[in-house]
């Protein structure tokens, strides 16, 4: 066949054919395309019959002329196809939802013809099926990109607007206002989380780049975190912490011990996914009361990582002897001093940490790697520089209070 002549399929030019039958392919791709891909049925019906159906068509004739021509698209129909999926993204409609309903529409073309082909017009078959498969292979990195285009300016937007949003609460501007500015709807409160971030293996494993190893862990984490939460978090996240305002959807004062409960497990499977641990302080307070909070989180953070607390979720309630221990006073200095003995021997208070926070000599001494007599040694020396006995129960509370005045001394 010469390449002028058309490609016929039962007995006719297919070009003439798909243009007579455009109204009802463009029925049966928009039917296949809204009964195949949820999102597109969950369209308005004045969209669907509207912009979808003009794309639908658009599309099929731009597939009539490449079938007509045997070339394939152009820039400029190309550029529509662009701009359809730009359109998508605005919508968000998933990527991959909107480069299916393009296959499903080639589909749909090939199934109405192939039943009514002859045998002498199985080299045209072939040659249609050939020049379909390169139009996807075209089409598709230009629907991707139009989608992908628009989609990242929406992000960045957004993100901007964001980041805008946490900046003022944190300043202590007007919420209202602020929210205002930015097109966000503030909710009845904000859990204000401060968060300490532990290192991840990757981080510390020799020759691998720990600043491509923090920032695959900090995404992992940020994307937990979405997942988990029900509206915008605004957060300011480094690969070692930062701040995070949670929306939640009651006021301050309806807060219950299950919503406390439920953020606990937030904690935990974004420190799952980051694959570090994490401890964080927590608060919950009204938007215009953000700044405040945001320093108050930080301080329990601080103190529960300094008092050697495990990771996890800190309110105030959890840390109240060691967050007033950390007051500036003058019991503070006092508590503090009982343990100025032992300044300069490392040794002797790393095992004083240890003890208290294992509960007996054995376990003590595996930590440390020594012996368990060697533990014992250590603890005599310590009552005997101190006055304080690690193996009293009576002296046990003061020793913990003094280590948490002394940590929270500047």
């Amino acid at each position: 066949m010469s390449n002028k002549e058309p490609f016929r399929l039962g007995g006719r030019s297919l070009h003439e054919r798909l243009t007579e039958e455009l109204p009802a392919l463009t029925e049966a791709v928009l039917a296949a395309v809204t009964t195949r891909v949820p999102a597109y049925g969950l369209m308005p019906s004045e969209e669907l019959a509207g912009d979808i159906n003009r794309v639908i068509v658009q599309t099929l004739k731009s597939f009539i002329v490449m079938v007509r021509t045997k070339s394939l698209p152009g820039e400029e129909e190309l550029a529509f196809m662009r701009e359809s999926a730009a359109r998508r993204a605005e919508e968000g409609i998933p990527i991959e939802f909107v480069l299916t309903a393009y296959h499903i529409g080639v589909q749909v073309v090939w199934e109405s013809l192939t039943p009514d082909v002859r045998p002498a017009e199985v080299h045209d078959v072939m040659a249609v099926n050939s020049l379909a498969l390169r139009y996807l292979e075209l089409i598709t990195p230009a629907v991707g990109a139009g989608y992908l285009d628009q989609h990242q300016t929406i992000f960045d937007d957004e993100r901007s607007a964001r980041h805008t949003l946490l900046t003022a609460l944190l300043d202590g501007m007007p919420a209202e206002a602020a929210a205002s500015r930015t097109g966000f709807r503030l909710p009845p409160c904000y859990l204000v989380l401060a968060l300490s971030v532990g290192a991840h293996p990757d981080e510390t494993e020799p020759g691998v780049d720990q600043l491509v190893a923090g920032r695959r862990k900090l995404r992992r984490l940020r994307a937990e975190l979405e997942r988990q939460v029900r509206g915008p978090v605004l957060s300011s996240l480094t690969p070692e912490g930062g701040i995070a305002l949670l929306p939640h959807p009651a006021p301050v004062g309806e807060v219950t011990a299950r919503d406390w409960d439920r953020l606990k497990r937030v904690v935990a499977d974004v420190a799952r996914a980051a694959g570090a641990e994490i401890t964080a302080g927590v608060t919950a307070v009204a938007p215009q009361e953000v700044a405040a909070a945001a320093k108050l989180a930080d301080e329990i953070r601080t103190v529960a990582t300094t008092s050697g607390k495990p990771g996890g979720m800190y309110r105030l309630d959890d840390v109240l002897l060691q967050y007033q221990l950390s007051r500036p006073s003058a019991a503070r200095d006092r508590l503090a001093a009982m343990l100025q003995p032992l300044d300069g021997n490392d040794e002797l208070l790393q095992t004083l940490e240890t003890y208290l926070r294992r509960g007996s000599r054995r376990p003590t001494a595996t930590d440390l790697h020594v012996h368990p007599n060697t533990v014992d040694y250590r603890l005599r020396r310590i009552a005997e520089l101190t006055g304080l006995d690690p193996t009293s129960v009576t002296d046990i509370a003061l020793i913990n209070a003094a280590l948490t005045a002394r940590a929270a001394q500047p």
